[in-house]
C-alpha cells in the first residue's frame, strides 16, 4: 500500500484552506485575559469561558474600542493554524458584549480622547444660521430620516439635503460613518454643516458612535457637524466631538436651520421697532424744528424792536445833536458879527491907515505921509501935519 506522504507545510495549508472553507466567518464570544500589544501593530489575546480558552490575533487598527482583561467581547474572524502548528483565531473586528462592558470600554475611551483634548469646547464651531446645504449622514430607510427631513421642511423649507445611507449599527457601521464623513469633508460634496443621526436603541447598537474612529472623525471634521444619536438620555463618544450635539434627531433638524415662522415673526418685529423710531425721530424733529422757527420768529421781533429803538436813538441823538449844532453856529455867529470890523464901522468907528499899516497910535503916524480912513460908508484922505 502506498502512502502519500506531504510536507508539514502541506498539511498546514490543506488544514488552512479546510478551515476557511468550513468556517469563513465565525462570531465567538468570551472573556479577554491576556490582553497585550506588540510593536504598535500587532493585537495578541486570549477569549476564555469557563472551560476553555481560545488564542486570537488582530491588528491595532481593526479595534475600534478600548479592549482590556475581563470584558466580555465577541470576535468576527476565521480560526487557523500558524507556520509553528499553533492553532490561533485571527480577528477582524471585535464588538463590546453587554451594556456593562460597553460603558466600562467607552469610559476608558473618553478618558484617552478627552486628555488628548478632542472634546475641549474651545475647538467647538458655530453652525451657520441659514445652512443652504446640509450633508446628512444615516440609514435612508430608518425613522430618524423620515423624522428629520419632515421637521426640516416644516421649518425650513429652501434647503438642499445630500443623504449618505449607511448602516448605523453593527460591525461595518464605523467603517461607513467615517467613509461618509470623508466624502463630505474632502470637497466632493460641498455642505454648510454635517448632521450624523440614528435613533433609538439600546448601548449596543448604538456602540458604532462611540468607536474611536468615529469620535476622532467627527472632531477632525472641517465642516461644522451637528450629532443627535438616541434618545435624550443617550450620549455617545461622537455627542461629545461634534460642535454642537442634539438630544433626538428632531433636536437635531430643530437646530440645525431657523423655523420660517420665527423668522417672519422677527422681522416683523423688527419693522415695527423701525417704524416706531422713524415716527418718534419724526416726532422730535419736527417738534424741534417748529421750536426753532418759534425762537426765530421771537428773535426777529425781538431784534427789529432793538434795531427800531436803536434807529430811534440814533435819530434823537442826531437831532439833538444838529439842534445844538445850530445853537452852536447862532452863538458863534452873533459873536462874530459883533466883531466883524464893518459892524464896528457902523457905529461911528474909523479905521486909520498909512500904507498897509493900520494905526493905533498917532506917535507912529509918519507927518504929511497920506493917511486913509475908512468909515462905514466910505473913505478920507489926509495928511497929518504933525504927531502927537
Amino acid at each position: 500500500m502506498n502512502r502519500h506522504i506531504i510536507s508539514v507545510s502541506e498539511f498546514l495549508a490543506i488544514l488552512n484552506e479546510t478551515l476557511s472553507f468550513a468556517y469563513p466567518e465565525v462570531v465567538i464570544e468570551g472573556e479577554v485575559s491576556s490582553f497585550k500589544v506588540n510593536q504598535g501593530k500587532w493585537i495578541f489575546f486570549d477569549l476564555k469561558d469557563r472551560d476553555s480558552t481560545l488564542g486570537c490575533f488582530m491588528p491595532l487598527f481593526s479595534l475600534k474600542l478600548p479592549v482590556e482583561d475581563g470584558m466580555k467581547i465577541r470576535v468576527t474572524g476565521s480560526p487557523k493554524l500558524t507556520n509553528w502548528g499553533k492553532f490561533s483565531f485571527t480577528v477582524r473586528q471585535v464588538e463590546i458584549a453587554g451594556e456593562g462592558e460597553l460603558k466600562r470600554a467607552m469610559a476608558l475611551l473618553k478618558a484617552k480622547l478627552d486628555k488628548e483634548g478632542l472634546f475641549d469646547p474651545s475647538r467647538k464651531r458655530t453652525l451657520p444660521i441659514y445652512p443652504r446645504r446640509i450633508g446628512l449622514i444615516t440609514s435612508g430607510q430608518s425613522a430618524a430620516y423620515s423624522d428629520f427631513i419632515k421637521i426640516l421642511q416644516s421649518r425650513w423649507s429652501p434647503i438642499d439635503i445630500v443623504l449618505a445611507d449607511i448602516q448605523v449599527q453593527g460591525a461595518a457601521a464605523p467603517d461607513q460613518i467615517v467613509n461618509a464623513l470623508d466624502y463630505f469633508n474632502i470637497g466632493r460634496e460641498q455642505v454648510d454643516t454635517i448632521v450624523l443621526i440614528r435613533g433609538g436603541g439600546s448601548l449596543e447598537d448604538l456602540q458604532a458612535f462611540s468607536t474611536e474612529p468615529v469620535a476622532r472623525a467627527v472632531a477632525a471634521s472641517r465642516t461644522p457637524i451637528i450629532v443627535g444619536v438616541g434618545h435624550e438620555v443617550d450620549i455617545s463618544l461622537a455627542d461629545y466631538a461634534a460642535d454642537l450635539r442634539a438630544a433626538t434627531p428632531t433636536d437635531a433638524a430643530r437646530l440645525v436651520a431657523p423655523d420660517r415662522q420665527d423668522i417672519a415673526r422677527q422681522i416683523e418685529n423688527r419693522q415695527t421697532i423701525i417704524i416706531r423710531n422713524l415716527e418718534r425721530i419724526f416726532s422730535e424733529t419736527s417738534y424741534r424744528l417748529d421750536r426753532n422757527v418759534a425762537l426765530m420768529s421771537r428773535i426777529t421781533v425781538d431784534l427789529r424792536t432793538k434795531i427800531d429803538t436803536s434807529i430811534s436813538r440814533i435819530m434823537l441823538g442826531y437831532e439833538r445833536y444838529l439842534t445844538n449844532l445850530r445853537q452852536t453856529l447862532s452863538s458863534s455867529h452873533r459873536i462874530l458879527s459883533s466883531h466883524n470890523p464893518t459892524t464896528i464901522l457902523e457905529r461911528g468907528y474909523a479905521i486909520v491907515r498909512q500904507g498897509n499899516t493900520i494905526l493905533k497910535d498917532p506917535k507912529k503916524a509918519v507927518v504929511e505921509a497920506e493917511l486913509v480912513i475908512q468909515l462905514a460908508k466910505g473913505e478920507l484922505r489926509a495928511h497929518p501935519t504933525q504927531a502927537k
